[in-house]
């Protein structure tokens, strides 16, 4: 069996450097996306292909997604330094190419490279807190790395804007490269390079049907609800085959010496409470951070710089609630009584969230949010201090970035699911909602007009409000007539977003059962890389298949 070559116990100011490198790693790759999505108008203005749009995150969601768990087995087998390295000039590499890039078609395989850099930098910093604090320590630093998480989203929106507008959107992607270097000679000169004893087998089979099968689920739930139907021949082959590609993955990692990523895993109740509580918490919080926008511009009628500052509420209250959770978990060696007190404040956010209506003023929106944001704020880094105790040192990675991909998963599955389940409320409340005489003019429109007033997005902005009352003046009584159709409209999409709050009630709720599985092991001081994690019955087989 293998064991840990050598201590990775850092002391003294390495140990710290380690840290900073981990924190800016942290930082910007968790501000990537937002940074990119308020530049990304200016972007289609300068390159054009505005049907490209979406995938300008989808390739960089997809490659980071599906390299998360072979980035964390093989840094178990050959240590984390040299994915780390490769991860953060990988992602340089393509955030140079990104901004130097002249089409559509180019910036999309850039981003894709940034996502295979970003895949490493979502997985190795949080095994990184666990090489280098003992389990008790960690409650408090997976907390910080929290708030970084949530600072970075504060900021990265504003800080899009700001240098889309002073030094042009390639320069969205030019900040990555200082920034990336300063955490490169950080981790190249004091994180030290750890390997197991044995010499392990990579496990390129694995990964590579791994890789398949994850690109064919994760591309069906892109394209379902938007690009295709649900219940489109597209979508559904991608699902079917995607699935029995996934079957065969995990038969084949029951069977082989070093898996990449072990089924035997799930057995484990921590670790597989862990992730359903995960899943649930992911698909909540990621309902809610894609669809409050559109709320507060289409229903309350705020501009969409006011409609960008929203989330900083949350994002506060999810900060505060984070580092205090870490806190805690620290001081007591103990996380179940807050796993259950998390869950339900989570739920309690979501009820609130339910209750507006298009009658509901700003600062309920916002007091919704903060209770949202303490809530989950202090349950996803409460889970990964729990099941990084509950393994052993030598799967720390393989675990880490299991539980990393399950959570990003959480928002790839929510974002088709509440969308359809959205836009099917808003079409079929509308046409409840509008009186007959005005029903009867829309009727009459042509097919292409009919469509767009019938789309959630049509009045989600200022301009777009202006541009249809227009419309609307030039027909007698027009006026009167938008007058109601923007009541209609406002009714039916707050209705239609309500129900994604309800479904988030749901998730919060299967959350807030699975944390009574979620079986404590008392977090110690003393106990630092020596594989003396609790046991559960398949603790002998997770290192791979029997020899």
């Amino acid at each position: 069996m293998a064991t840990v070559q050598e201590t990775n116990r850092i002391t003294g100011p390495r140990r710290w450097w380690v840290l900073v490198a981990v924190l800016i790693t942290m930082f910007f790759s968790s501000m990537d996306q937002t940074v990119v999505s308020t530049a990304m108008p200016t972007i289609i203005g300068d390159l054009k292909g505005l049907t490209l749009y979406a995938w300008v995150f989808t390739a960089y969601m997809m490659a980071s997604s599906v390299t998360v768990p072979i980035y964390g087995k093989m840094s178990d087998v050959y240590g984390r330094k040299p994915f780390y390295i490769f991860g953060l000039i990988a992602f340089m590499v393509g955030s140079a190419i990104s901004g130097t890039a002249h089409s559509m078609m180019a910036l999309i395989l850039s981003r894709a490279g940034q996502g295979i850099g970003a895949g490493a930098m979502m997985s190795m910093p949080r095994a990184t807190i666990g090489d280098i604090f003992n389990p008790r320590e960690r409650g408090r630093w997976m907390g910080i790395i929290g708030g970084v998480f949530g600072l970075a989203s504060i900021i990265g929106p504003a800080l899009g804007g700001w240098i889309t507008d002073n030094f042009g959107w390639r320069w969205v992607f030019y900040i990555n490269l200082p920034i990336a270097f300063i955490a490169l000679v950080l981790v190249w000169a004091f994180l030290p390079r750890v390997r197991t004893a044995h010499k392990a087998t990579p496990d390129l089979v694995g990964s590579l049907i791994l890789v398949v099968g994850l690109l064919a689920v994760l591309l069906g739930f892109t394209w379902a609800g938007s690009t295709y139907p649900w219940g489109s021949w597209q979508v559904i082959s991608l699902f079917a085959g995607g699935g029995l590609v996934l079957l065969g993955f995990v038969l084949y990692e029951l069977h082989t010496k070093d898996p990449v990523l072990n089924p035997t895993l799930f057995k484990n109740p921590i670790f597989s409470s862990s992730m359903v509580v995960g899943l649930m918490v992911s698909m909540g919080l990621f309902g809610s951070l894609m669809f409050l926008p559109l709320f507060v511009q289409g229903v309350i009628g705020l501009s969409a710089s006011g409609s960008g500052v929203i989330l900083t509420p949350m994002m506060l209250s999810f900060i505060v609630a984070s580092m205090i959770g870490g806190q805690l978990i620290t001081r007591t060696g103990r996380y179940k009584w807050q796993a259950h007190i998390s869950a339900l404040v989570m739920i309690l956010g979501m009820v609130l969230l339910t209750r507006m209506s298009a009658s509901t003023k700003y600062p309920t929106v916002i007091v919704n949010m903060i209770v949202l944001g303490l809530g989950v704020g202090t349950l996803m880094p409460l889970l990964n201090v729990a099941v990084q105790n509950a393994f052993p040192y030598k799967i720390l990675g393989m675990v880490n970035s299991t539980q990393q991909f399950v959570s990003s998963l959480g928002g790839v599955i929510a974002s088709p699911i509440l969308g359809s389940l959205m836009t099917g409320t808003f079409t079929r409340e509308l046409p409840r909602q509008l009186p007959p005489h005005l029903k009867a003019l829309i009727a009459k429109l042509p097919t292409n007009m009919r469509v767009q007033l019938l789309n959630p997005q049509a009045l989600a902005t200022a301009s777009a409000q202006k541009a249809l009352a227009a419309k609307f003046a030039h027909i007698p009584g027009g006026t009167v007539l938008y007058q109601q159709f923007l009541h209609a409209f406002k009714v039916s999409l707050s209705m239609g977003i309500v129900d994604l709050f309800k479904m988030g009630i749901a998730f919060s709720v299967v959350a807030f059962v699975g944390t009574f599985f979620l079986r404590e092991v008392k977090l110690k001081r003393d106990e630092f890389f020596e594989d003396k994690a609790e046991k559960s019955p398949s603790m002998d087989k997770v290192g791979g298949a029997k020899r």
